[in-house]
């Protein structure tokens, strides 16, 4: 991996690594060898809840438990991570092996997001909690100090279960029924069940996360356009 490219790096984030292995390892895909970065994602996941959720703590005074875990969802899902490991030019410094390269491995959400969590674990490891906690910071802090708790609204599969639990009924079922295209450029197709209700949608998505919520917010439209909520729906 070239340092000029770790150099830069690390003065975009205000970093500078005593180890420079941790950051090495941070960037490393598991197809490229045994020091991959699968340990320092599960470590960084762990340290960007914590982080996101004492800013949040913090932002949003006023606002209940259910509020600010929405918010959080919202902020460390898959596509969030991916868009700001974009947007600090974590592709170009990805080590990736040849053929995960050509499929395009280097702009996958998943990698992207895994990678992030990463480069959290490693600045935890080589700086303490107070480094680790002042990159979340300057990674997540201009978004949510530029938003209110009523601008993060509910996503459709949170809002689809909460639906069904305030009837009573169990929270449905996903599962996925097909995939289409290469690896790198997979379309996904997602069956929603209500089986209380003997209901089921499909969702598409290029990611089976993206499928279910496509699947989710049909759900909801269907539930929310019926005459008769909470009586016994037939697809």
């Amino acid at each position: 991996m070239a340092e000029p490219r770790l150099s830069a790096l690390q003065q975009r984030l205000g970093l500078r690594f005593t180890d420079p292995v941790l950051l090495q390892r941070a960037l490393t895909h598991r197809s490229a060898g045994a020091e991959h970065n699968e340990r320092l994602e599960f470590l960084g996941d762990a340290v960007l809840q914590t982080a996101i959720s004492a800013l949040l703590y913090e932002r949003f005074a006023g606002s209940d438990e259910g509020d600010l875990t929405r918010v959080r969802a919202h902020l460390v899902r898959e596509d969030s991570l991916a868009r700001v490991a974009l947007a600090i030019g974590l592709p170009e410094v990805l080590h990736l092996s040849e053929g995960e390269a050509r499929g395009g491995g280097a702009a996958r959400p998943s990698i992207l997001a895994d990678a992030l969590e990463a480069l959290i674990g490693a600045t935890f490891l080589d700086g303490g909690y107070a480094s680790a906690q002042a990159l979340v910071q300057r990674l997540f802090g201009e978004v949510i100090a530029g938003t209110g708790i009523d601008n993060w609204t509910k996503d459709p599969k949170t809002e689809l279960q909460e639906w069904l639990q305030a009837r009573k009924l169990p929270v449905p079922a996903y599962r996925i029924v097909a995939t289409r295209g290469q690896s790198h450029a997979q379309t996904f197709d997602v069956e929603c069940a209500v089986a209380a209700l003997g209901l089921t949608e499909h969702g598409e998505g290029k990611s089976r996360r993206a499928a279910e919520q496509d699947a989710a917010r049909r759900m909801l439209d269907k539930l929310k356009a019926s005459d008769r909520p909470d009586g016994p729906l037939r697809a």
